[in-house]
């Protein structure tokens, strides 16, 4: 059996024990990179860990640090609670203010399963209340978060552009956050329609403004715009300006920026270092260093030419669309396109197939899948449902999950693809 074969079987079987076993496939990937790069590759220390993706690592820190702080201060908790209040009783813009709000949350650095951690009890807890589908929510919820997932300050968005800035592809952060919110904003529009979102349209405004039952209720306190949310706020925007109009570099800034606020509120920033993402650190730079063994050794290539020697472009393209979808359903999305991001890369240095749009097809196929119940947001969802018969929801989740896998890659392939973007 050739090194390239075994490093490609042993990438297989870290996914499924991440998958069946619930371990950490980023400390997975470490140890594999360990075994494989020593044992197989012939690799010294040095050489494992040349693939260690030190710019990610301060970009996931910073970003998930800053938006840490921005929960502790109750900046998030604010946000919320605007967000509801721009309902006024209109029962069919519920649905759109939560997929806007955890778009909005992702968006600006937060993890996604945080933000629909954050969102999903609410969002659900009205829909019991109103009658709405939890169906219809919670696709809602977990699609608004895709929606604004790959901004580029985001989590999921920072490590996409990093992944194309370190293969040298040619790569475009608007493309790549169009593509995902523009896909998200359409599959929730469907969703809408067919889970009953037109009769909600038809029940107008509902007078009684009471709470929804499990909604939390806020006090004035958190409610109020106090001078760290303020200053919290202020940072976010000011992240913003900074990434796109000045083009700084994302984690330095984030990292920048919550120390300013740590030093001026240290008492609602003190938790906010436990907050990080440390999960998501560690699952992303395990297999982006287990990657960079595979280029080490060679097995990049070996792969790339082996999917390039299907000898129709288009239909290698469309391949791994489906595996990135189909493996994202009940594994880490982000760990899927940091594998399979780098195993595009040698056919799509022929030429034939726009890497701009081939990135932004994985991406979309990768994420939008997160409606499984098998999935951290779908799993979520479905344990914030209140009043339900669970597993009817869980079958309807599971369902609803595999016409997105069927369908969705294929869409992406076709409009993303096809037309040659890039």
């Amino acid at each position: 059996m050739s090194p390239e074969l075994i490093s490609i079987l042993v990438l297989v079987v870290v996914f499924v024990i991440a998958t069946t076993r619930s371990v950490n496939m980023g400390a997975l990937a470490f140890a594999a990179a360990f075994g494989v790069g020593g044992l197989v590759a012939d690799l010294d220390a040095d050489g494992i860990f040349a693939g260690f993706p030190g710019d990610l690592f301060v970009v996931l820190v910073g970003v998930t640090y800053l938006f840490a702080i921005a929960r502790a201060n109750g900046t998030t908790d604010w946000l919320v609670h605007a967000a509801v209040r721009l309902v006024r009783g209109r029962v069919a813009l519920i649905p759109w203010v939560m997929f806007a709000l955890t778009g909005a949350l992702t968006a600006i650095g937060a993890v996604s399963p945080a933000a629909v951690a954050i969102v999903a009890p609410i969002a659900l807890s009205f829909a019991t209340r109103y009658g709405i589908s939890p169906l219809l929510m919670g696709a809602m919820v977990v699609h608004g978060a895709q929606a604004g997932g790959f901004s580029p300050i985001s989590i999921y968005g920072s490590i996409v552009n990093g992944l194309v800035a370190r293969e040298n592809l040619p790569g475009s952060e608007l493309v790549l956050f169009l593509a995902s919110l523009t896909a998200n904003v359409v599959i929730a529009g469907v969703v809408f329609v067919v889970c009953g979102g037109l009769k909600l349209w038809a029940q107008g405004a509902v007078d009684d403004g009471s709470p929804a039952p499990a909604t939390p209720t806020l006090s004035p306190e958190e409610t109020t715009l106090t001078p760290p949310r303020i200053a919290t706020l202020t940072s976010l925007l000011a992240l913003v300006i900074a990434v796109l109009v000045f083009d700084l570099d994302a984690g330095l800034t984030a990292i920048t920026l919550a120390v300013i606020l740590s030093t001026a509120w240290p008492e609602d920033s003190r938790k906010a270092t436990s907050q990080i993402a440390w999960p998501t650190v560690l699952l992303i730079c395990g297999v982006l260093t287990y990657v960079g063994v595979l280029e080490e050794m060679g097995t990049i290539t070996w792969a790339g030419e082996g999917v390039g020697g299907i000898g129709i472009p288009l239909l290698a393209a469309l391949l791994l669309c489906y595996i990135g979808a189909l493996v994202s359903a009940f594994a880490s999305s982000v760990g899927i396109m940091g594998a399979l991001i780098p195993l595009a890369v040698p056919f799509l240095e022929q030429g034939e197939i726009g890497a701009i749009g081939m990135v932004a097809a994985l991406a979309v196929s990768a994420t939008v899948v997160d409606v499984s119940p098998f999935s951290t947001n779908g799993a979520l969802v479905l344990a914030a449902a209140p009043d339900v018969d669970r597993e009817r929801f869980f079958r309807q989740l599971m369902v609803y999950g595999g016409v997105v896998v069927a369908v969705v890659p294929a869409a992406a392939w076709l409009v993303m693809v096809v037309p040659g973007w890039g």
